[in-house]
């Protein structure tokens, strides 16, 4: 279905001044946005524009048209020129300037829906356009179009007040793409504002997952130590108790039948055993107090230290405890260090065999950010065997021993050193015993 709406004859600059009008007014009346008015309308006056400079005359038609149940406007431009050859390639060319032969066909076929170029050797050439309306465009019946044939005949045109007022609709189409484009960089930076806070929140999301993971995979541990502690605990303190319990009813039998010496020699026994269980108990606070983080740190000369530790662990007459000459202070947590060494002192005099000679020698060398400790003595050594195990919790070795150990030393000494960022470990072949362990060099008040 096709209507016909209005024709001009395409002679000069002024009618294509008119025909741009025409097109802008007739879309306008048509519902269609001032955009597309806009591009409609600089594709008919560049198409009439054409006929004026390189054919001199012709006429524009304007219809409404369904195609395909979409209804377009229709401007057809024609003239009785030589025609255009190869049409093709001057459509689909690159262009080199806004002077080149065939830029007003590029640039009109960019700007509207529908655009076809017919041409015949000296029959002249035919330019269809076509504009989509829109859905709600108004219906235009015979009466509406002589109305505005009416109203156009009324129009004067003034070409340079034209022009003037398409450079104005010009400038007001570009603001409202200016504006369109600020609005897009607005939000494109918005968009990259949230997109960046999202990946915050799920980095720091992760970091939470991570830390609750670690944080389970502790408490799982802990939960197993727990166990482990209490199952060997409760069996290392029933062993006493038991023997405790034992000797009583011995010493309350001797007791009945008047046997006092027998009775006397219970006693002895007694002692032993509770002196046992005391150990073990002390032990086990050592090993909780081992784990704490906020003990207080507090100045400690080295040399005082070991020897407090030595009044404390009773030493032998036939052992010789050698401490470093080298003064070291220390702000540390004294405590923690004092357990470390009375462990380490304390297992090299239960286990040494020599009855004369005996001999334990602590050192200390600083290396980079580490003081490092080592305790030498020239007892029977440990079996290669055993190296691996000697710092795992109730792990004992009951050669030369007094039997008496609670295994529980060595992984106190472990999880203390450990906990400041230090490693320990035993070099023993043959005779002789070498422990090491490393300590925070940053802790040193004075050398």
């Amino acid at each position: 279905m096709s209507r016909s709406i209005l024709k001009i004859n395409i002679n000069n600059e002024l009618d294509v001044v008119l025909a741009y009008k025409r097109a802008k007014q007739l879309s306008e009346r048509l519902g269609i946005t001032i955009a597309n008015q806009t591009k409609f309308a600089t594709a008919v006056s560049e198409i009439c524009r054409n006929v004026v400079e390189h054919v001199g005359s012709g006429t524009i038609q304007f219809a409404l048209i369904e195609v395909q149940s979409i209804n377009y406007i229709e401007a057809i431009v024609s003239d009785r020129g030589r025609g255009l050859g190869n049409i093709e390639y001057l459509l689909n060319r690159n262009t080199g300037g806004s002077n080149t032969k065939g830029t007003g066909l590029i640039n009109s076929r960019k700007l509207v829906d529908y655009f076809n170029v017919e041409s015949e050797f000296e029959k002249g050439t035919k330019v269809t356009l076509r504009q989509r309306l829109p859905h709600n465009a108004p219906t235009v019946t015979k009466t509406v179009a002589e109305n505005w044939m009416q109203e156009f005949d009324m129009d004067n045109v003034s070409p340079y007040a034209e022009i003037k007022r398409q450079n104005m609709q010009l400038l007001e189409v570009l603001e409202q793409l200016r504006e369109r484009n600020e609005e897009a960089e607005q939000q494109l930076k918005e968009i990259s504002r949230l997109n960046e806070k999202l990946q915050q929140t799920n980095e720091s999301i992760q970091e939470l997952l991570e830390e609750r993971e670690e944080h389970n995979a502790r408490l799982q541990s802990i939960n197993e130590d727990l166990d482990t502690f209490a199952h060997t605990v409760s069996h290392d303190l029933r062993a006493p108790l038991q023997n405790i319990n034992g000797l009583s009813h011995a010493l309350a039998e001797y007791l009945d039948s008047a046997r006092l010496e027998e009775a006397k020699a219970i006693f002895p026994m007694l002692r032993q055993q509770t002196a046992r269980m005391d150990q073990f108990i002390l032990s086990i606070l050592s090993y909780s107090l081992a784990g704490r983080k906020n003990i207080v740190k507090t100045e400690t000369e080295l040399h005082q230290l070991l020897q407090g530790v030595t009044e404390l662990l009773s030493i032998p007459e036939h052992v010789t405890i050698i401490l470093p000459e080298r003064p070291l202070r220390l702000q540390t947590e004294t405590i923690l260090l004092h357990q470390v060494f009375s462990n380490l002192i304390g297992n090299a005099i239960k286990y040494h065999d020599l009855k004369q000679g005996a001999t334990i020698e602590v050192t200390f060398e600083l290396k980079g950010d580490m003081i490092y400790f080592s305790l030498q003595d020239n007892g029977p050594g440990i079996p290669a065997a055993s190296q691996g195990d000697i710092f795992t919790m109730y792990h004992t070795i009951t050669v030369n021993s007094a039997g008496n150990s609670t295994g529980l030393g060595l992984s106190i000494v472990k999880k203390i050193v450990t906990g400041k960022g230090g490693k320990v470990w035993v070099d023993s072949e043959g005779r002789g015993t070498r422990f090491t362990f490393t300590w925070p060099a940053s802790e040193i008040k004075q050398l």
